[in-house]
């Protein structure tokens, strides 16, 4: 995750009339000595969500870790040090003990945060969540009403995720907007930016598309690279006014970590003498974190360096505690993306950015070019851009078409 706001309010800060602890609905700073865990509790969900990248349906699936396997490895995860735990599906208010699991874990200390499709959210789940005392619940909506809807394959979803939006930010929870953007929905993000403005929806999220699971079947319909730099110019721009103007209004992205470098060139531009303490901020944070400090668990209790890797498997918790499989770097896929710098190749190993993205989101070079070090073909920086002399062929998405391949244009 790329925290757009923080690091802009740090250039922006002489000006700025921000408040000292960051806005509300803002994790605090962590330290951290183990990975945030997604954690897939259960991979049943009410929707079929075109970009899902679980595969998750309405139905139940055997094998998912039973309560007390739930709660041994929250145990080793609390002595392992992971400071984060993010609740998901499937859509985990379907499991029935997810209460239970989120007091133990609130008991012990974890930052907590609830990841729903918001659709079976009302006044009495509104209340119990509430009471649970999440740190942070996300809800996603692909755009407003109509295209949401059709996204989420459900008539009247979008009207439900808002409706759960609002009953939790009455409840003083702190709430967030999701967007995964592609080519369908694009004019759909500055609309969703105004309406958490309006409703007062402190979080606003921008995913880019990652190819996996159904995202992976539906990767033809990805921005194109001057779509997704608008994208990024009008978040810099929401992000810089909200700064400035002191309002309530989170903007970080995620799945895309040339977004760091295109940040840094819009300081260069604009603010060139605060660029190089930014970078040097952006480099210690370092970019894609797969593997690092992100880590999966699924339904099944199977560890993958992070949600959209589940084609790849680490280890199970069922046999082994978390802690070890994370140390162990038998695996030669996950002890590379716990190299650095990685040994990626093409435009990214040439990137005068390495540093600051750490090679970008290796699951797309894997799904476009069956290697995982490939470059990185969601990367959107022009190769002028990222230091190179001249601009070369580029590995380039193609519609999926029933076939997974790339083509150097």
């Amino acid at each position: 995750m790329f925290r757009l706001s923080h690091y802009l309010r740090t250039v922006l800060a002489p000006q700025a009339r921000a408040e000292p602890h960051g806005p509300r609905g803002a994790a605090p700073p962590l330290r951290m000595t183990g990975p945030v865990v997604i954690w897939n509790l259960i991979r049943r969900c009410n929707l079929t969500c075109l970009h899902c990248y679980s595969i998750s349906g309405d139905v139940d699936f055997p094998g998912e870790l039973s309560s007390e396997q739930v709660f041994a490895t929250l145990d080793d995860l609390k002595a392992f040090g992971a400071p984060v735990l993010i609740l998901s599906g499937g859509e985990p208010l379907l499991r029935k003990d997810l209460f239970e699991i989120a007091a133990r874990a609130k008991a012990m200390g974890f930052f907590l945060c609830l990841s729903t499709n918001g659709t079976l959210i009302d006044a009495a789940m509104a209340d119990r969540i509430a009471a649970a005392d999440f740190d942070y619940v996300g809800i996603s909506l692909d755009g407003l009403a109509e295209t949401h809807d059709v996204v989420r394959r459900k008539q009247g979803a979008f009207a439900r995720s808002l409706a759960a939006l609002r009953l939790l930010r009455d409840r003083d929870v702190k709430v967030g907007v999701r967007f995964t953007m592609t080519q369908d929905n694009e004019r759909h993000l500055e609309p969703l930016i105004d309406l958490c403005e309006a409703e007062r929806f402190p979080k606003f999220y921008l995913s880019h598309l990652v190819y996996a699971g159904r995202g992976d079947k539906n990767r033809g319909r990805d921005s194109e690279r001057a779509a997704t730099r608008r994208a990024m110019d009008l978040l810099i721009a929401r992000a810089r006014r909200a700064i400035l103007e002191g309002r309530d209004l989170e903007i970080v992205t995620g799945n895309n970590d040339a977004d760091g470098a295109y940040l840094l060139q819009w300081v260069e531009a604009h603010h060139p003498d605060r660029a190089p303490a930014l970078r040097r901020q952006l480099e210690r944070w370092g970019g894609n974190a797969s593997g690092v400090n992100v880590a999966n668990i699924d339904n099944l209790g199977q560890v993958h360096p992070d949600t959209m890797w589940w084609h790849h498997t680490l280890g199970n918790v069922k046999t082994r505690k978390f802690s070890e499989i994370w140390t162990d770097l038998s695996d030669p896929v996950f002890a590379g993306l716990k190299q650095r710098p990685r040994a990626v190749k093409g435009r990214c190993a040439a990137c005068a950015h390495l540093a600051i993205c750490g090679g970008n989101t290796r699951i797309r070079a894997l799904k476009v070019t069956g290697d995982p070090w490939a470059e990185d073909p969601g990367c959107y920086l022009t190769d002028a851009e990222i230091g190179l002399a001249q601009e070369g062929p580029r590995v380039e998405v193609t519609p999926f078409r029933g076939a997974r391949h790339a083509a150097a244009v």
